[in-house]
């Protein structure tokens, strides 16, 4: 039967051809600035909310400073960076860090079932760097594109403002790398006791670049010396009937207290490259880097110790940028991360305005002198663009007072790109489920059966197609769980096993098959048989 259902469109009425993908230099390189689809898409959804953060709307924040080891594990970080914010010991770095739950309003609880926000903002000799991140080490998508659809998906509904599970799994059922974090988030670790004792990502893959102009893949993540605690439902439940705001207070007090929480700062390393011999692509934020291969190796610490003074000048107007990074720290061609660094500041001069940056809680350490020779715009509180002569505001100039470039590296870092620009679909095994079985398998029995239980109750609440399509995933995660899923939601396992796989994605444990043009470049991805 035909599809007769209307064609998905731009604002100018222009017919959507693909809504899976940016598209990239090559299936693995970067995105192109002429990605205008995904722009006019991004920046209207950037826009939707006024002033409340589209995402990450219920935050706490607190100051604090960074130390650095200088090592990373057993070797001098400057093997791999040449960033001082890791290779220089006995600074103390001014930090501020905030916490918040992701779909969730304004007022929203914090005991909701949600990932958490962990974003830091480093104040270096250097300027400053956004380490912009969740408490959870995955993600649901792989492809910025789809992240206006996603979290339409997970707000409430436009008709009655209600969230409902129907919508979230309606979603998540057409988005089989999904199931990895799907599983995590149903199960106890998707309500985090409190802040303090969360761990925090920087979920998607970065770049270490030393002096030499050598780079190194790489993912950022904090360890609590607090150690880890997380909430069944019923847990959850209990605290939210008496106070829906438990995780800021229980920061605030601690840190009153002199209870100051303290997190380890570690990275993981794999050399840059396509590493064809692993069975996921390191650029798909879906997937976890195996920490018997790609070990922790801990290059410093953090400690959170002063509150803010006003909540709504240092928290609410924090803002963050995936793309505010030092020298010594730079992008992978990781999809969220490329459509991430666009979205994230042009969220920030829309919410809070142009001049965001001249805020006391967003401006660089007080030691580094600014000058950008941008000028003007709303809000403009102090002109921070020109140097001794205040006529020049314009770079190059003649006249000696006006600005000059930095002096570049002894050495750049010089990525090689090659490839056909389009719109590509991961073409590795599609591996969507190896790592949600294994997370499956590794729950203690009572996150097991906490995540079953949500489950289950979220399934009896959507219709025959997308419980028979979860299922369908869950059992191709890991037998067990896809079973005991249909049990508790009287849900027929044998007609979800029955279901194709999705179309347009290979089955299980297969590859997308790549047709080509007469003259061998690739045209389009197709399930392979």
């Amino acid at each position: 039967m035909s599809d007769q259902r209307p064609i998905l469109t731009t604002r100018q009425g222009h017919p959507v051809r693909d809504n899976q993908s940016l598209r990239t230099v090559g299936e693995r390189g970067p995105a192109t600035l002429e990605n205008y689809q995904f722009i006019e898409k991004i920046t209207h959804f950037d826009r939707e909310r006024i002033p409340e953060r589209v995402v990450h709307a219920r935050g706490a924040g607190a100051h604090g400073y960074f130390e650095a080891y200088g090592k990373i594990g057993d070797e001098p970080a400057s093997k791999y960076t040449r960033a001082r914010v890791l290779t220089e010991t006995g600074v103390k770095t001014p930090v501020f860090v905030r916490f918040s739950t992701v779909a969730g309003a304004k007022e929203s609880p914090e005991t909701e079932r949600d990932p958490r926000g962990f974003a830091v903002k480093f104040k270096t000799v250097e300027g400053n760097w956004d380490l912009v991140g969740n408490n959870l080490k995955v993600f649901f998508i792989r492809d910025a594109v789809k992240f206006p659809d996603m979290i339409h998906a997970f707000k409430p509904d436009p008709v009655t403002n209600r969230q409902e599970a129907w919508r979230f799994f309606d979603f998540v059922a057409q988005h089989p790398e999904s199931i990895h974090m799907v599983t995590w988030l149903k199960s106890p670790w998707g309500i985090p006791a409190n802040y303090r004792e969360m761990e925090g990502s920087g979920v998607n893959t970065y770049k270490l670049v030393n002096d030499q102009g050598e780079a190194v893949l790489c993912k950022f993540h904090w360890i609590p010396k607090q150690g880890v605690r997380n909430l069944t439902s019923q847990q959850a439940s209990e605290i939210q009937a008496k106070d829906v705001g438990h995780a800021t207070r229980d920061l605030y007090d601690n840190i009153s207290k002199g209870n100051f929480p303290e997190w380890e700062f570690a990275v993981q390393i794999m050399p840059d490259g396509p590493n064809e011999h692993l069975s996921f692509d390191p650029l798909d934020d879906t997937k976890r880097w195996p920490e018997d291969q790609f070990p922790l190796l801990k290059c410093g610490r953090m400690v959170l110790d002063r509150v803010p003074d006003n909540f709504f000048a240092e928290v609410e107007q924090s803002a963050f940028g995936t793309g505010v990074l030092v020298d010594g720290i730079d992008f992978s061609d990781d999809k969220m991360l490329q459509g991430r660094t666009l979205s994230y500041s042009d969220t920030q001069r829309y919410r809070v305005g142009p001049n965001y940056l001249q805020l006391p809680i967003n401006a660089p350490q007080p030691g580094v002198k600014v000058y950008s020779n941008q000028r003007d715009g709303q809000m403009t509180y102090a002109v921070d663009g020109t140097g001794p002569n205040k006529h020049i505001n314009y770079e190059p100039s003649t006249l000696a007072e006006g600005l000059r470039e930095a002096d570049k590296p002894a050495r750049e870092y010089h990525q090689p790109v090659q490839g056909n620009l389009g719109r590509y679909q991961t073409s590795r095994t599609e591996d969507d489920y190896t790592q949600a079985g294994a997370r499956y398998r590794s729950f203690q029995d009572w996150e097991r059966e906490d995540l079953i239980a949500n489950l289950v109750a979220d399934m009896k609440q959507c219709p025959e197609p997308i419980q028979l399509r979860m299922v369908w995933h869950f059992w191709h995660a890991d037998e067990d769980y896809g079973r005991r899923v249909a049990e508790g939601a009287g849900i027929d396992l044998e007609k979800a096993k029955a279901l194709p796989p999705l179309p347009g994605r290979a089955a299980p444990g297969k590859r997308l098959a790549t047709e080509t043009y007469t003259d061998g470049s690739p045209a389009h991805q197709v399930a392979a048989e």
